[in-house]
């Protein structure tokens, strides 16, 4: 943990007790602050008040007394409305703030931080520059949008680097976030419900890499419209170096993949880094971009591009994203739960033939109509959550589908039909397309019940399996 010095004796609200949250609270009292806390979830008040925290209604908060608001970032601060609470803190002039703004305040100058946004890609990307790094002889503290808090990471030591997912909704509240190094992975349309328009919702990525410090590097993935007009735009307006990467495509400056092949021309001339195929866990062009992305990122502290191209090798991918979880006779069963709307979900359906697909959840804008081109290799989607109607009317007349409600229905039909199918490699794959907020408290409790009803059905004797 790292205790919040820089609020230490002031009152400070905490709005939401999830895990960023919870962990404000917990940062900030052992910091010194005053913390009135509150989240609408009753099991969540339950939890933070056994471990001391003060659960106090919001509208009872000593407004006029409270140093800042710390925000859950999935409480709406500006659409579709902002939360009441949101509207309060304005009209009492308290500033609101998120858990990674207290992070950046408290950590200020203590150790590099390298940042990574975008709209897909960016926790596998962050993973695995955590990973580099560490092979690189770095103590890497690994958070943010991934895996702990950025609050319950270390306090920095003498060879630390901070490596944090940072989502857009945590960037809005964060603006003295300012990175060593800020990656934007690429942008396509989400969370348009909450920014309000896509410009807005490109507006806010770009935020991040505008506050990179000016002796710091944004690296950018250019391969989409909005990612490279954000690259145009901010390699030329004075700010720090901004390195362009690319899969698909020679750079005459920049690194980027062709063929597999990973390329550094960033000197004079195009040096050959790496072959990815031999990166048994990225699989896929999308992946390719991922390690790209992380070899620009940590070239400035490994330094030795052998020490990279040796962890991007053997790298172990990442829990919830392409992640193989079991095998029942002949057939695969990966967990892809991290993929929240359909280009993510593209990115998995691309990589395997023969697919029998649980997809579904809370739907993003635009359903699964571009994922079209990918139906081919589909033979047969199980439908489950809010979105089971409608992307079954995308389905209608090109894959064989059900509506099976539940994950536990899916994965129980899809293991059937896939076992009894003639396909020699049929792959049961959770890749939802979707967010999971209908029927999961996030995409990693989704895809821990996926991975605990495959462990469940390895363990049936065969015959019941089948």
């Amino acid at each position: 943990m790292i205790p919040l010095s820089s609020l230490a004796n002031r009152k400070v609200g905490v709005f939401g007790l999830a895990r960023s949250g919870l962990a404000a609270a917990r940062a900030l009292k052992a910091g010194g602050a005053e913390v009135f806390a509150w989240d609408d979830k009753d099991e969540l008040r339950q939890s933070a008040a056994g471990e001391g925290t003060v659960i106090s209604p919001w509208h009872d908060w000593p407004w006029d007394k409270l140093a800042a608001l710390v925000l859950s970032p999935g409480v709406p601060l500006t659409h579709p409305t902002p939360h009441d609470i949101v509207v309060k803190a304005r009209s009492a002039s308290v500033e609101i703030i998120g858990d990674i703004e207290l992070f950046a305040r408290e950590i200020a100058h203590g150790a590099p931080l390298i940042a990574v946004t975008g709209t897909n890609g960016k926790s596998t990307t962050t993973a695995l520059i955590g990973h580099i790094l560490e092979a690189a002889g770095f103590d890497a503290e690994v958070g943010g949008n991934i895996g702990k808090p950025a609050l319950e990471l270390s306090p920095p030591r003498a060879k630390t680097v901070y490596v944090l997912e940072i989502s857009s909704y945590q960037i809005d509240l964060s603006p003295g976030l300012k990175p060593d190094v800020s990656i934007l992975s690429n942008i396509t349309p989400d969370h348009i419900d909450r920014h309000g328009s896509m410009d807005s919702y490109v507006a806010v990525k770009t935020r991040l890499l505008e506050q990179t410090a000016k002796s710091g590097l944004n690296v950018i993935g250019v391969d989409d419209p909005h990612a490279a007009a954000i690259f145009t735009k901010l390699s030329s307006n004075g700010g720090p170096p901004c390195v362009p990467v690319s899969v698909g495509k020679v750079l005459g400056r920049g690194v980027f993949v062709l063929d597999g092949v990973l390329y550094d021309a960033e000197g004079e001339r195009a040096a050959r880094i790496m072959d990815l195929n031999s990166a048994a866990h990225l699989p896929g062009a999308h992946n390719w971009q991922n390690a790209a992305l992380a070899y620009a990122a940590t070239k400035p502290y490994a330094k030795d591009a052998r020490v990279i191209a040796s962890a991007i090798a053997n790298f172990p991918g990442l829990a919830h994203r392409i992640e193989e979880v079991g095998r029942v006779g002949k057939v695969r069963f990966v967990n892809d739960s991290k993929a929240t709307n359909a280009d993510a979900a593209e990115r998995a359906l691309v990589c395997f033939s023969d697919i029998f697909w649980i997809a579904g959840g809370r739907p993003k804008e635009g359903g699964i109509a571009p994922l079209a081109p990918t139906f081919s290799r589909i033979r047969k989607a199980y439908l489950i959550g809010e979105a089971a109607s409608d992307f079954a009317s995308s389905l209608d007349g090109k894959v064989d589908y059900e509506l099976s409600g539940t994950l536990e229905s899916a994965l129980a039909a899809a293991a059937a039909d896939a076992s009894h199918s003639p396909a020699a490699a049929p792959v049961v794959l959770l890749s939802p397309a979707c967010a999971s907020f209908d029927q999961f408290r996030d995409f990693e409790q989704r895809g821990d019940a996926f991975r605990a009803l495959v462990a469940k059905l390895a363990a049936q004797p065969v015959r019941e399996v089948l």
